[in-house]
């Protein structure tokens, strides 16, 4: 058998000499721009983003003074001011649950610039009608807008999504996505806070938010004419229009990826967490702050601005790639400051309603700002690198359609989240115990989603050790393939060394480990939870031994990376031992499979290395804290052009060459 093709997940270039594509080498290299807001002079980027900014901005805008000419200026019996917030909310993604799987597919079928600019017409026309229902106070109008404006967004949020993988590399995936969560939450809090200054003018304020709508869908409108062509991923996509049959195919796309589903239910489920505290802000302002309509708008602004700033971290921590380590570490976070948000909000006295500075005089309402802030900061370091992650890896002939398969999910989470809490409103319970269920609830479908896909967790533990425990500098990073099958050869220092390469690639590797050190009680259970492939001495135990080479290989025909540490053994005093033959066992009938060197650097002598006798995991300070270290990747060589010889020369030149 023979490798297959490459993964994909990303545009392809062509034939490469040693297999895959030659973009899976060499778009991981020097970035051509020095960091992502250097997309924003980029014609492939800068159109697509001011135009997915006016767009969030106009539903904003909309939807906000909306809830508040309700909430504050209209007493409806058929629609309280507590509820207004649930219903709108309901309202606008409703449209998410009927017409996702269409929007799935005509962003495959069609080019997706030319679909961007026909849905930006069709903003036009409905502000149209939302300015008649402002200027004649015409409630059912206003909420039939709310489902149209629905309507577009669900149209235009495959076309989105899946526009970034065609013109963005793996390097700049994260950041594009940052940029693009950046802008999107700035664009509500501008578009919220233009929204409650224009509502809040006595007799004209509904008509000035009107044609600020219409404004705002012109200029969208137009920024969209400038959007680069972006061909069509399945031009012979046969559009089937019966949404549940679609619907139910979509999701089942989406589920023959397991970290891509379960990406996409962990996205759903930060929306539902997001959804009660976006939905709750107005009445949370008014009966539990005590605060006017600009205090909720306060507390948006602080919202929104956490998000961005949580999106922006994304590039810098991740070092440019996709880091799904970020996820549990948002994930904690978030738990941690909704829980503390219920403590900072309860027992507020009653009080006149407070302006913005009357709020902001009280020291307790500086906690609460704080907390928001920081929930927010930490759902965008969650969020980023899942969104990248979908992109990256789900099949590009379909990937809209699984987009949109996302955004039926993130649809009922959010409508689920609407009833559950209207329900615990209705029970009697108060906004902020209701933010302390939705905190406890964070915690526990992290824990759950993180054990059934270990990835996540895995690189949450890499990127700690390589954030915290060490300094960690790769060379040459762009070495590593991003999609295709490799095997990966790396001198064997230390126990963590798996932990160490797992941190510096951009896809999952399957490594061949000693089977005694799965009898070691963190370390083993981390690797089983890694789908290490256990290997004994054939002259020991050769049935392991041969299971091992077979499993292996069968990873690289299925076009997944394994990495071998041909020494057979860590180190006992630093120096590199004799390779010997189980790579090219491993490479047996797969000659066109990449090889790659690779040597790990100054990590001898670490807490989690052999010295004093041959000992390991003595002394944790002996080396200091934040030491150093390094990886450096070497030239991939087709398989039939190596040896262990000539591996163990390669690996010995990059350690000379780091040191």
């Amino acid at each position: 058998m023979t490798p297959k093709g490459p993964a994909p997940g990303r545009p392809q270039a062509g034939p490469h000499p040693l297999g895959g594509s030659a973009d899976d080498f060499v778009g991981r290299g020097v970035p051509s721009h020095p960091n992502q807001f250097a997309l924003l002079g980029q014609r492939r980027f800068a159109p697509f983003f001011w135009t997915q900014f006016l767009g969030a901005a106009n539903d904003n805008v909309f939807k906000f003074a909306f809830t508040l000419m309700i909430t504050y200026q209209l007493q409806l019996a058929w629609l309280p001011p507590k509820m207004a917030g649930l219903v709108i909310g309901a309202l606008f993604i409703l449209p998410y649950v009927l017409f996702s799987a269409t929007s799935g597919q005509l962003a495959d079928k069609h080019d997706k610039a030319r679909l961007m600019q026909l849905v930006k017409s069709l903003e036009i026309a409905i502000m149209a009608i939302a300015g008649w229902g402002f200027y004649a106070t015409h409630v059912p109008a206003l909420l039939l807008c709310v489902f149209l404006m629905g309507l577009h967004s669900t149209l235009f949020g495959p076309v989105k999504y899946a526009y970034l993988p065609q013109q963005l590399n793996e390097r700049e995936l994260t950041g594009g996505n940052g940029m693009v969560e950046m802008g999107t939450f700035v664009a509500i809090l501008l578009g919220q806070l233009l929204g409650g200054v224009l509502v809040d003018q006595a007799v004209v304020g509904p008509q000035h938010v009107a044609w600020a709508c219409m404004g705002l869908a012109i200029a969208g409108r137009a920024t969209a004419q400038a959007i680069p062509a972006s061909p069509s991923t399945d031009a012979g996509l046969v559009i089937n229009w019966n949404p549940v049959s679609e619907t139910w195919r979509n999701l089942k796309l989406a589920h023959e990826g397991v970290a891509v589903f379960r990406s996409l239910l962990g996205i759903s489920w930060m929306w539902f967490f997001g959804a009660v505290f976006l939905a709750n802000f107005p009445a949370f302002a008014k009966e539990v702050l005590h605060g006017g309509p600009q205090v909720a708008s306060l507390l948006l602004a602080v919202f929104s601005i956490g998000i961005g700033i949580g999106s922006l971290l994304c590039e810098v921590m991740s070092k440019r790639h996709v880091e799904i380590g970020l996820v549990p570490l948002g994930a904690i976070g978030m738990s941690v400051f909704a829980i503390d948000l219920y403590f900072a909000s309860t027992g507020l006295p009653a009080s006149e309603p407070y302006s913005v500075g009357g709020f902001l005089v009280l020291p307790a309402h500086w906690r609460v700002l704080a907390d928001l802030g920081a929930l927010a900061l930490f759902a965008g370091l969650y969020s980023v690198p899942m969104y990248a992650l979908i992109q990256l890896r789900a099949q590009p002939t379909h990937r809209a359609r699984i987009i949109a398969a996302n955004n039926i999910l993130n649809a009922v989470f959010m409508i689920a989240s609407s009833v559950i809490a209207g329900a615990m409103l209705g029970a009697g319970l108060s906004i902020p115990q209701v933010f302390l269920a939705v905190g406890i609830a964070n915690a526990v479908v992290a824990a759950y989603i993180f054990l059934i896909v270990p990835e996540y967790l895995l690189r949450f533990v890499a990127f700690v050790l390589t954030r915290l425990v060490y300094r960690f500098r790769i060379v040459h990073d762009e070495r590593l393939p991003t999609a295709g099958a490799a095997v990966l050869v790396c001198n064997h220092v230390s126990f963590v060394d798996a932990v160490l390469l797992m941190a510096a690639s951009p896809r999952p590797i399957r490594f061949l480990m000693d089977h005694q050190i799965f009898r070691t009680p963190v370390l083993g259970w981390m690797f089983r939870l890694a789908k290490a492939i256990p290997i004994a001495p054939q002259k020991t135990d050769p049935a392991t031994y041969e299971a091992a080479f077979a499993a292996a290989r069968a990873v690289l025909e299925d076009g997944e990376m394994v990495c071998i540490f041909p020494e057979g053994g860590i180190t006992r005093d630093g120096a590199l031992q004799p390779f010997k033959g189980g790579v090219m066992k491993l490479v047996e009938g797969l000659p066109d499979v990449p090889v790659i060197p690779m040597a790990l650097g100054n990590l001898w002598g670490s807490y989690f290395s052999r010295v004093e006798g041959g000992r390991a995991m003595v002394k944790p300070v002996r080396r200091g804290f934040w030491s150093r270290v390094s990886l450096s990747v070497g030239t991939p060589a087709p398989a039939a052009s190596v040896s262990p010889e000539g591996l163990q020369t390669s690996v010995l030149g990059l350690l000379e060459a780091a040191a």
